[in-house]
């Protein structure tokens, strides 16, 4: 026998018995996965359709408002519209120059102004108002200092109300309301257009040959009396200041007659009535003005009659030019 029997010893058992009937029964499928795609997150957002839809109804509306308005600027004859709607933008833009030539209510007055001739004359008419205002208002402001030491300078550093705005201003007005009514047909027309030049050159002649007279004027007179006067009195007349005043209405009848409001005889026309004007409203100042019974007759009542002067002797000049033309 053998020595295991007879010491009873029984062999080990197998490891893991329990292990293997799976073990050798189940046949597992090795199953190896294909990772899936990854999906992006970061997709362009497209906007909502009422987002879009309110974009183009705001630029179509923009648009046709821009449109509409170059369309009543350029409108022929211009209408009380398009009057506003320039002046508007032209004020705004302007204002820096406006503030330094007038008060808050002469900018109102000149609104007004500008308006009425924009109406009547269109552009140029305007222009040549633009042209006035500003070289009247350089003129005013040259050597202020010296003329305030003087006492001959004008109050508020040069800056006009609304009085002396109306003052310059109310033959020209009178002229452009003539001609939005028609008054005459449109043979007249031509006339109110060439007084509206006229009174202008007038008043800025007026005003260069004052304030060139009292800044470099060396001798001044009475031109009733040839009397030699202290510089800045009522009705005196110096050299330097005449001169001064012919140039600047031949300057403003060139661009009158460069804008196409008057001919060429008709500028010539605007200057003489111009100096003639002047000359009648210095003997005015001299014999009249601060005079006792005639104490209304201030600066803004002369400026009144001396352009109305400048405005009628244009018109009457023409008139009887046109005459002996036709006869």
């Amino acid at each position: 026998m053998a020595l295991s029997a007879l010491l009873h010893i029984k062999p080990p058992p197998p490891p893991f018995p329990s292990l293997k009937p799976h073990l050798s029964s189940s046949k597992l499928p090795i199953q190896i996965q294909t990772p899936k795609p990854l999906k992006a997150h970061f997709t362009m957002q497209r906007p909502p359709p009422h987002a879009s839809t309110a974009t183009t109804t705001t630029t179509t509306t923009v648009h046709s408002a821009v449109c509409d308005a170059v369309s009543l600027i350029q409108s022929s004859p211009a209408t009380w519209k398009s009057a506003i709607l320039c002046n508007l933008v032209i004020f705004v833009l302007g204002s820096p120059v406006l503030v330094s030539g007038l008060s808050l209510s002469g900018i109102a007055a000149a609104f007004l102004l500008g308006n009425l001739t924009w109406r009547a004359f269109g552009p140029p008419g305007f222009l040549l108002v633009a042209t006035y205002f500003v070289i009247g208002t350089a003129v005013t402001k040259v050597r202020m200092a010296q003329k305030e030491a003087e006492g001959v300078a004008e109050k508020r550093k040069g800056r006009r109300g609304p009085g002396s705005v109306i003052g310059s201003s109310a033959a020209g007005c009178v002229c452009a309301f003539l001609t939005i009514f028609l008054v005459g047909g449109k043979a007249y027309s031509q006339l109110w257009q060439l007084g509206f030049v006229s009174s202008f050159c007038t008043k800025l002649s007026d005003t260069v040959s004052s304030e060139v007279g009292k800044a470099y004027g060396k001798t001044t007179y009475l031109v009733t009396t040839l009397k030699v006067v202290p510089r800045g009195t009522e009705g005196a007349v110096s050299l330097e200041g005449t001169i001064a005043g012919l140039l600047a209405s031949v300057l403003l009848a060139f661009v009158g007659c460069l804008m196409g409001q008057i001919n060429g005889p008709e500028a010539i026309i605007c200057v003489i009535a111009s100096q003639i004007a002047n000359v009648g409203e210095s003997i005015i100042g001299a014999v009249l003005q601060d005079k006792e019974g005639f104490r209304w007759l201030n600066n803004d009542a002369v400026n009144v009659i001396n352009i109305s002067m400048g405005s009628t002797f244009a018109i009457l000049m023409q008139q009887a030019l046109l005459q002996n033309l036709h006869m």
